[in-house]
């Protein structure tokens, strides 16, 4: 049976500065800030954590938070990032501390080992389950909503092509085809920026049940005759290397004739799948834009690298994403702080104004997101 460890008054939960370079994203924002301290809790933000965001260290004062410059984790009971914190901020963490933040149990390694050595409890909103009363802690789907409306907009920048169709009195514009691999919430969202910009649209998704959603969106499902891939919590898994060859094979018309390529296409934990080689981009015709959401976690298309733009031989531009969500900071800290806030309320008890914080490892959520507790590891490999 795990201990758990109950805090007293005064429980404080701080947002340290991100570290990470391109992160421009902060896990609190000033109107999330009321609802911490109606439960007892005190706030403290690092001076300048929220600038990056568009939140000055004003905003977060006459919220209700306290800003200090410095160190803000060591004498904190609750820490709330984006990023992981460092192997180094882990080790600053008092005993019994909770962290809150993307903590993906296949990268972030050092850092999982130095909260377990810390006796800290560190909660991975990665593992945060897809059920319906986990919907509002979701922060995976929150900032894929904003990476997939990003990739809309960087295609629709990059296109040489208006997107919508437009009659004039010099001749008629043809709209632009959009081609969307992945009908997961980046997809979707991606499909809705491309309809709303008047584009042509049509989405393929290994899970067939995805084609209701794509309709509803007003776009084109691609039906390919190929066994379907469901996997857990609405992720596709992974295909066989036979498999994927088909899809490929079967999807190259559809990428030839497309003006822009989206594709949005992961599975939890592992590398992007290979959607699209090489070849496939050399059947596009120039001026065609392909703007890859997976490329940090080694890309959905061949070629393209996180962070730029390449143009292939035969005109293609290739945009690799990197920081999506970060390249909108202001509402992607906004939804993530939400989902920050009703987690850490699960864990909070308030009586007579006095809060306390208690892991409850009954609640599947809890259990299901908690990598590290009372000095050990609780990944999916020793969670006991």
């Amino acid at each position: 049976m795990l201990r758990q460890r109950s805090y007293s008054s005064h429980v404080r939960i701080s947002v340290p500065k991100e570290t990470r370079p391109g992160e421009n994203r902060v896990a609190l924002v000033p109107d999330i800030i009321s609802k911490l301290t109606r439960a007892g809790l005190e706030v403290v933000i690092e001076s300048g954590a929220g600038v990056s965001a568009q939140f000055s260290d004003e905003q977060f004062t006459k919220a209700g938070a306290t800003v200090k410059s410095g160190d803000v984790i060591s004498d904190s009971d609750i820490v709330a990032s984006i990023q992981p914190l460092t192997p180094d901020q882990m080790k600053t963490l008092k005993k019994g501390a909770i962290t809150i933040s993307f903590l993906s149990p296949t990268t972030a390694i050092d850092s999982i080992e130095a909260a377990a050595s810390a006796g800290a409890t560190a909660l991975s909103l990665e593992l945060v389950p897809r059920i319906s009363r986990a919907q509002s802690m979701d922060a995976l789907t929150s900032q894929a909503l904003c990476a997939g409306y990003r990739a809309t907009l960087a295609a629709a920048e990059l296109s040489p092509r208006f997107f919508p169709l437009l009659m004039t009195a010099a001749g008629t514009v043809t709209p632009a085809n959009v081609v969307i691999l992945g009908a997961g919430v980046a997809g979707l969202q991606a499909i809705a920026t491309a309809k709303r910009l008047g584009a042509v649209v049509s989405a393929y998704d290994v899970r067939p049940a995805s084609a209701d959603e794509v309709k509803s969106m007003g776009a084109k499902f691609i039906t390919l005759e190929l066994e379907a891939l469901e996997g857990s919590g609405g992720y596709a898994r992974e295909m066989t290397e036979d498999r994927a060859a088909k899809q490929r094979e079967l999807l190259t018309p559809y990428i030839s004739a497309a003006d822009v390529l989206i594709t949005t296409a992961a599975v939890p934990g592992r590398p992007a799948p290979r959607l699209v080689t090489a070849e496939m981009v050399a059947t596009m015709q120039p001026g065609s834009v392909v703007v890859d959401l997976a490329s940090e976690t080694g890309g959905n298309v061949e070629g393209t690298k996180p962070g730029e733009i390449i143009t292939t031989a035969n005109g293609v531009k290739m945009w690799g994403g990197k920081d999506v969500p970060s390249q909108l900071p202001f509402h992607a800290s906004m939804l993530f702080s939400r989902n920050v806030v009703n987690l850490l309320m699960l864990m909070v008890k308030t009586t007579d104004g006095v809060a306390t914080v208690v892991p409850d490892f009954s609640d599947e959520i809890i259990d299901a997101a908690a990598v590290t507790h009372g000095g050990a590891r609780r990944t999916p490999e020793g969670k006991k």
